[in-house]
């Protein structure tokens, strides 16, 4: 099979296998439908391996593939292609491995539901549209996969249309994303203006060339072209990869299905910002602004973000507020040039992320589908297998050394404490605090859902929807359709860190796909330091991460293993924090007020002054009025006498004629 062929089936495949799955729903039936999909997915990702092995055996290196030519204007081509280097096939391979987890988990989650073949066509069609945003080759292919991956998200969220939540979920999760989406297409209509192109490898070509175009915007101030262009771009990012303060979406979308929260936003969907940026690295390199900003942005986000997981009760939403944190990790990375350890982290994370989103998701059918962490505990001893990888995902997730994300996420924040960009100082204490946090509201999770005394008991009932803390039967471990993809992702979340961060770090796994500047190159400093996997997890107890996360360990283990009545006190001592926190910054009520309400009020006030008042008061019942008016007046002179006419006519002739007189 040719390279192009196995390249139109990665993501074909995925498609075919929703199509089927949805069009076909009633013939195919519910275990038709799971081993279709299940099936397109596995291909897709063995093929994506097999590409994998076909770039280290060194039979292919960076392919640039037309696929065909949609349309030409103005000599402006519109091709559907693929490009195909160490990056793509990366976020290739983590794309189609954690959906096949995924598709395999629902088999267990959605067992009884009823929308049960819609749900794998949603996901399937998810997949193909993933993959044909990571394999473009040009800005029109990455458009098209940018909203598919929005338009399914929609469909996702809202998946449980008769729940009221889900619906509002959905619907803002797709206006926010359409704010961030139009940055993001005035960032590809300026590229197109610009280089005359929406061909990656021409735009990056001739960017260096561009660096001297300016912009005038607000009020006359001037801009480079590029810096205009990649902050656009990163406005996109910001709503996909749910920065703030675009990622009030992301905690609210937890109203649909767990599989789709460890799909959809723990590994790909959210991730596909940060792996746009990275591939923009040949434009956002030009541009210290813009990097600076990026840099910024996330430093806020993985602060800010992680302070809030600390006071949620839903299992799910810690879990959300963490993946808000982590992005933003993964941001300052991006603007610090440190691409390849962004790229790293998005790899490892979606792994322990999608684990403890799937964690979480079992613990949730154990509980009958209750999600308040209030009303859990002692669940590993009835969930033995949950309990064990749900501690692998957090400890890969805190940074603890030899687990992926202490490899990751360490190589950041040492990447950021190198960095000579401006504001990088106030970035380097955001990410070092948001390890002590991470640990923090981690460890809460674990303790309040595993362990401590239960906080729930058996009830014997006929209600389906029993009070918070009333089961109708004791938990017990979730089936292996639900254990086995755990266990699958729980190996790479302790293993794949120690194996790949030498070659994709300092191995240059992704210079065919990443620049960076020999002025910006922090990762180069760093590898001068770095002697091997081990070593670098041996040094990890000297440094200043390892004890702020055995801090966070610490104080988590007080309040919630030995003395919970302090969390009380804390948030009682501490009230206009902890209310800060529980209304998340209160950005919901400000969009709510100001965007939501204002814009209605706006529209009210435009209806009733502009439609009401002008266009239908003056000019539509206006000019009827007006006619009504002067009709009246000359239906008077319309007597039927003839010398009535006559009289006028002689009027008329002696003025036409007086006029001639004074005129001539």
């Amino acid at each position: 099979m040719s390279l192009k062929t196995t390249l139109l089936l990665i993501p074909l495949l995925p498609l075919l296998g929703s199509l089927i799955s949805g069009l076909a729903r009633n013939q195919v039936g519910r275990v038709g439908a799971h081993w279709i999909t299940i099936l397109a997915v596995a291909g897709s990702c063995l093929l994506s391996l097999s590409v994998l092995q076909m770039q280290l055996a060194g039979e292919i290196g960076v392919e640039n593939i037309s696929i065909y030519t949609w349309m030409i204007a103005d000599g402006i081509r519109f091709q559907v292609g693929f490009l195909i280097d160490h990056l793509t096939t990366l976020m290739m391979c983590v794309v189609t491995f954690v959906s096949l987890m995924v598709h395999i988990y629902t088999v267990g989650y959605m067992h009884d539901d009823p929308g049960y073949q819609r749900f794998f066509s949603y996901i399937n069609l998810f997949t193909f549209a993933m993959l044909m945003l990571v394999m473009a080759n040009n800005f029109m292919q990455l458009f098209f996969g940018w909203e598919a991956v929005g338009l399914v998200s929609y469909l996702l969220i809202g998946f449980w249309f008769k729940k009221e939540s889900a619906i509002r979920a959905n619907l803002k999760a797709f206006l926010v994303n359409r704010v961030g989406d139009f940055g993001f297409l005035l960032g590809i209509a300026a590229v197109l203006m610009v280089f005359g192109t929406l061909d990656y490898a021409e735009v990056f070509a001739a960017a260096p060339q561009a660096t001297g175009e300016t912009i005038t915007i607000f009020g006359g101030s001037e801009w480079s072209m590029l810096t205009f262009i990649c902050v656009c771009l990163f406005i996109g990012a910001m709503g996909k990869s749910a920065q703030a303060p675009l990622h009030v979406w992301l905690p609210d979308s937890m109203e649909g299905p767990t599989p789709i929260s460890a799909l959809i936003h723990a590994a790909t969907m959210v991730t596909a910002g940060i792996f746009m940026v990275a591939r923009m690295s040949p434009l956002f390199e030009l541009s210290d602004a813009a990097l600076s900003f990026v840099m910024l942005i996330g430093a806020f986000t993985a602060l800010a973000m992680g302070l809030i997981g600390i006071v949620q009760n839903d299992i799910k939403r810690v879990v959300a507020y963490s993946t808000l944190s982590q992005l933003g990790y993964m941001t300052v990375a991006l603007g610090v040039s440190a691409y390849s350890a962004a790229i790293f982290h998005l790899m490892t994370h979606a792994f322990f992320k999608a684990l403890l989103f799937l964690g979480a998701g079992s613990v949730i059918i154990a509980l009958h589908h209750a999600q308040d962490m209030r009303h859990m505990g002692a669940l590993r001893k009835h969930m033995p297998i949950t309990w064990i990888t749900a501690w692998i995902g957090t400890l890969a997730l805190i940074g603890f050394p030899f687990f992926s994300g202490f490899y990751s996420k360490d190589a950041i924040i040492e990447a950021v404490a190198l960095s000579q960009r401006w504001g990088s100082g106030v970035a380097y204490m955001a990410v070092l605090l948001g390890v002590l946090i991470t640990a923090l509201y981690s460890f809460r999770l674990l303790y309040l859902t595993f362990h401590g005394a239960p906080r729930w008991k058996v009830v014997e009932s006929e209600d389906h929807h029993p009070p918070p803390g009333q089961l109708a039967h004791v938990p017990k471990e979730s089936p292996l359709v639900v254990t086995v993809p755990l266990i699958l992702l729980a190996i790479p979340s302790v293993l794949i860190g120690w194996f790949t961060i030498e070659p994709v770090l300092f191995g240059g796994w992704l210079d065919d796909s990443i620049v960076v500047l020999e002025s910006n190159d922090v990762l180069g400093e760093l590898g001068h330091h770095f002697h091997g996997a081990t070593a670098m997890a041996l040094h990890a107890v000297q440094t200043v991460p390892f004890w702020l996360m055995m801090a966070g360990f610490g104080i988590a283990t007080l309040i919630y293993q030995f003395r919970p009545q302090l969390a009380d006190v804390v948030s009682g001592r501490l009230p206009v924090l902890y209310r800060l926190l529980d209304h998340k910054y209160y950005f919901d009520e400000f969009y709510q007020k100001v965007f939501a309400q204002g814009s209605v009020r706006l529209g009210q006030g435009l209806w009733k002054r502009a439609d009401a008042g002008l266009i239908d008061g003056f000019f539509v019942n206006g000019s009827a009025r007006a006619v009504s008016w002067i009709a009246a007046r000359v239906r008077r002179w319309q007597t039927g006498y003839l010398y009535d006419y006559a009289f006028a006519m002689i009027i008329g002739l002696i003025v036409i004629l007086g006029t001639w007189v004074v005129l001539y």
